[in-house]
């Protein structure tokens, strides 16, 4: 079990190191780490690129959350010796290193994104049903409220809240709490705009040409 853990964290971790930033450099020139609030995610790309910049880091940053629980799926059921507990932690284990990867690439410093798109992929690849719904909340709230970073954490509660409700074990839960924490971490600095009144409205993305 322990040879497991450790060859999914480190797959994950590569995997979540795959960035749609870096697409987007090659077909703009631009840097997003450079410009607009410095994070290599789909928020900074529409912010600064234009909607189809956004889309298309988004997509890229979500596919491989997914990717990576789909083919982990796959492979844990040619393997009956696992427990449904142990299934489930294996499951939310690359998940989360999949996020860690992509917030602390380190081929860019260990200074990524903030990993929402990515949480979206891993939520819909594990349970599609919930994870279409807290989507659905996520960008109504994130429209309503014109903040991005409220959206975020009503992401990741019903995610948490979804994990507590339907998985066998604690671990999945407890897992989602930390990522929760290193993503309240990677969003002080929105947090400080917002008090202040210069965080970038959700509506300012629509302004921007694609």
């Amino acid at each position: 079990m322990l040879t497991a853990i450790i060859l999914i964290l480190l797959a994950g971790y590569l995997i979540g190191c795959i960035h749609g930033s870096n697409i987007a450099r090659l077909m703009s020139g631009v840097n997003l780490k450079e410009v607009g609030h410095g994070n290599a995610g789909a928020s900074n790309a529409t912010l600064s690129l234009g909607w189809k910049y956004g889309v298309l880091v988004a997509l890229i940053d979500i596919g491989k959350g997914a990717v990576a629980i789909v083919l982990l799926r796959l492979y844990l059921v040619n393997f009956s010796s696992f427990t449904a507990e142990q299934t489930s932690l294996l499951l939310y284990l690359i998940g989360a290193s999949v996020i860690i990867g992509h917030n602390f690439p380190i081929h860019m410093k260990f200074r990524g994104g903030k990993g929402t798109a990515s949480l979206i992929g891993i939520f819909m690849a594990l349970d599609w049903k919930f994870g279409l719904i807290a989507v659905i909340v996520f960008v109504v709230v994130s429209l309503l409220t014109n903040y991005l970073l409220i959206g975020v954490a009503f992401l990741y509660i019903i995610f948490g809240a979804t994990a507590l409700l339907t998985e066998p074990a604690i671990w999945p839960f407890i897992i989602i709490l930390a990522l929760f924490l290193i993503a309240l971490y990677l969003h002080l600095e929105n947090i400080y705009r917002i008090r202040i009144g210069t965080e970038p409205k959700v509506t300012s993305a629509f302004k921007k040409k694609g």
